[in-house]
């Protein structure tokens, strides 16, 4: 089998349930999975994976070298293959490879050639409308959380990470993901300041690491600048790997954030979440008591754009004091 997952990261966890959903209808079948190189440390060590085939646009620098990729891929001699996404990429391996049984999700019109099964998507949980399209092949989506497999020197590295930026025993860490390339998902970086107060005031024992990518740090570091206790807030002088991160977030009491892949990396390694969403659904939180959003509840909400013409008010209006009670009341429910 091959599963047709690109991007983006967080959807590439996403799904890891579908796979091992795969795996446990085909015990016996090799899985393979095709995605961008950037996503490919989500599926490390993942038991129901075979083979991870990563695109690196970097070393596919011709329409020949593209072909030839897909098709190298698409002639392994899959029975069947699933495209959860319809990109371009995807369809050419789909049409390369004459699988009996292509899976997917109702096509428009010009691609629907490609597939020999298509199913309307559940609305709800993202993981769980992924998973719909499998129901060709008798499989239904249980409850099934993301899945990532961390190493032991993985997480001996976030242990001694964390301990030289001054986290000890006796601390409670929360990783806190303020950023995010669309300003339509991004709390203000005031707003966080002001959230990790009030959290530090309650809560003196806790410190806040602050996730940052490529390009991203002057962003957390308008975070941390916000927050009058700057001494409760980690802004780590380098990038660590996503890996290295999933370790960190694993080792948290609880991550707050945007809607942005770190919320799902925590699901997949049992950290409780909290989310801040503006344009984005309720459809990508798992759905569990250890799991919140909020949302201020603006008409325009959802709007999955990645622009606003009206001064991102669903952001820029929630205040900090409002989802600090919400932060607090879920943290109670969750034991923190």
């Amino acid at each position: 089998m091959l599963v047709c997952q690109l991007r983006q990261i967080g959807d590439v966890l996403l799904a890891t349930p579908s796979i091992h959903l795969l795996k446990q209808r085909f015990p016996l079948a090799r899985i393979d999975v095709l995605t961008e190189k950037k996503c490919a440390p989500m599926l490390e060590n993942n038991p129901d994976v075979d083979t991870v085939w990563p695109i690196d646009r970097k070393q596919l620098t011709s329409l020949f070298k593209e072909i030839s990729f897909y098709w190298s891929v698409a002639r392994q001699g899959y029975d069947i293959v699933v495209d959860f996404q319809q990109l371009p990429r995807c369809r050419w391996v789909v049409a390369f490879s004459g699988a009996p049984v292509r899976l997917s999700y109702t096509p428009a019109w010009y691609n629907a050639w490609l597939f020999t099964h298509t199913v309307t998507p559940q609305d709800g949980y993202a993981a769980m409308a992924k998973a719909s399209v499998l129901r060709p092949l008798g499989i239904a989506w249980n409850g099934e959380k993301p899945r990532l497999y961390l190493t032991e020197p993985e997480r001996a590295f976030a242990a001694d990470y964390l301990a030289r930026y001054g986290v000890q025993e006796h601390h409670r860490l929360v990783t806190v993901d303020p950023t995010h390339r669309r300003a339509t998902r991004r709390w203000p970086a005031r707003h966080y300041g002001a959230l990790m107060a009030r959290m530090a005031e309650n809560h003196p024992d806790m410190r806040f690491l602050l996730l940052y990518g490529p390009g991203e740090r002057e962003e957390a570091g308008a975070v941390r600048d916000a927050c009058p206790c700057p001494e409760a807030v980690i802004l780590p002088d380098e990038i660590i790997s996503l890996r290295e991160m999933a370790a960190c977030i694993e080792r948290a009491v609880l991550h707050i954030g945007n809607c942005s892949a770190p919320r799902h990396i925590a699901v997949s390694v049992g950290t409780p979440t909290f989310t801040v969403l503006g344009a984005t659904s309720p459809a990508w939180t798992f759905p569990s008591a250890e799991h919140a959003q909020i949302a201020l509840g603006c008409d325009c909400q959802p709007c999955n754009r990645n622009s606003c013409e009206t001064g991102y008010t669903c952001l820029e209006g929630l205040e900090p004091e409002a989802v600090w009670l919400a932060v607090r009341e879920h943290m109670v429910h969750c034991g923190i």
